[in-house]
Order: C-alpha cells, then structure tokens, then sequence
C-alpha cells in the first residue's frame, strides 16, 4: 500500500496556535501561546511532517508569522510544509530557500497561474497548490473570495504544469469535525493523477484508516488541526495505527 502522511497542522494568528471554524477570524479558539511548543510536541510524538499556516498572512497577503516557521525548521528534526501569504516568487523563496520542505500556493495559483507555473518549474515537487473549495468552486484570499472555477478544473490545469501535489480543503468542513469530503478527494486524485492530501474534517483516527483506505489512488495524507486539539484524535495512536 502506498505511503499515508499524517499532517498535524498548527494555524498561526497572532504568534498564537489558533483554530478557526470555517476560515472564520470572528470564530476562534486558541491553543498555545507557542507554535514551537506545539510543534516540539507533535515531533515527540512522532510526527515527520508538519504543517503550518500564517493566517495572518492569508489574510493581509504578506509574511507576518515567518519567524514562528523558521524556528521550527532551524530547530526541530520535523519536514515542515507551510502556506499563507504566499503572493510572489520573493515569498516562496524566502521559505524554500531557508528550508521549509513545500510551500502551498493558494490565492496566487488562481490569481497569477503563470507566476505560479513558473515557481512549480523552479521548485518542482516542493510547491503544493491548495484547493480550498466551496460548493466545489475554489476560494482565495483567506478563503473571502468565491472564484469561478472549479477545484477540479483547477487541478488538471496545475497537474499538466508538473504539480506533483495538491492539499484539497473544504471550506464547509474546515474546524467542524464532520469527517472529511472522501469523494472529493479522491476524485480530484483520479482527476488530476496526483496526490491529494486531505485538509479539513478529520474527527478521529477511523476518518484517517478510511482515507488511508484510497493511498493506492493518490490520496496521500491527511492535514489534521482541531482532533487533535480536542484530543478526540490522539496523534501518537493515530501515527502508530496509520504507518502499521
């Protein structure tokens, strides 16, 4: 069976670990004072990858929570994939070329796709592109603009320009713990014919053995943030029960 990446995820607000119901800045809960803390935390418990956003950054379209990723990449033995505020070829290299593992472009692919063509030319498999979708249409700009077209759309379109992977949210699901959109994912995956890793309504560790379920169709991994928070998911029996 293919490989099956566990993402726990920490959501940046500011200097904060945070979570939002719905990309809702109006609807936060905070976790942790420290994203380094929390980070330190998901390594000791196994994790290889983490995955990191600055919300901040979604929303004002700039680096405002890069010292927080950093740290983690200068100081934890952990794969880091960040997004948020990545709106030209100068923000994905600052990250990338200081060692942040990928970069997702969201907002940017759709708003600038020939930018982002040329950084997928450049970084190859270190650039993801993020379809955060609603009723199936992708969403930008901290998820406060509906555009016209679809995830799926989307997707072929990048999967032609060398993307090797897409992170597909959707929007509805995002911090409700209602399970994840399986048929989605797994479409986009059929779609596209390349890995999509899931982002958005994982509630326990029976969502992740049921996405790990599609590994062999390109459903590579799953973003995990509010479970784990709420300890409805414990991340060290989720790794041990997804890598068996």
């Amino acid at each position: 069976m293919s490989q099956f990446t566990i993402y726990p995820a920490i959501d940046m607000k500011n200097g904060k670990c945070v979570r939002l119901e719905q990309g809702d800045f109006d609807k936060e809960t905070i976790y942790g004072d420290s994203p380094f803390d929390v980070a330190k935390g998901f390594l000791d418990q196994g994790a290889e990858w983490i995955h990191m956003v600055d919300l901040d950054g979604a929303k004002e379209g700039k680096r405002i929570n890069a010292e927080h990723i950093l740290r983690v990449v200068d100081e934890l033995s952990v794969k880091v994939q960040m997004g948020g505020g990545i709106r030209n070829k100068e923000d994905a290299a600052y990250y990338l070329d200081r060692g942040v593992d990928r970069v997702i472009i969201g907002s940017l692919a759709i708003s600038n796709p020939e930018l982002t063509k040329e950084l997928v030319a450049e970084y190859g498999s270190k650039i993801a592109i993020g379809l955060d979708a609603r009723d199936g249409y992708v969403a930008t700009d901290g998820w406060l603009t509906k555009s016209d077209q679809t995830a799926i759309e989307v997707g072929q379109y990048f999967a032609e320009a060398g993307v090797e992977t897409f992170i597909y949210t959707d929007i509805s699901k995002d911090g409700m713990m209602s399970g994840p959109s399986t048929d989605q994912i797994v479409e986009l995956a059929k779609q596209t014919g390349k890995e999509v890793i899931a982002s958005g309504g994982v509630r326990n560790i029976e969502d992740l053995i049921s996405l790990k379920k599609y590994s062999d169709q390109n459903v590579g991994g799953a973003i995990v943030g509010k479970a784990i928070y709420t300890k409805e998911l414990p991340l060290r029996e989720a790794l041990t029960e997804v890598n068996q």
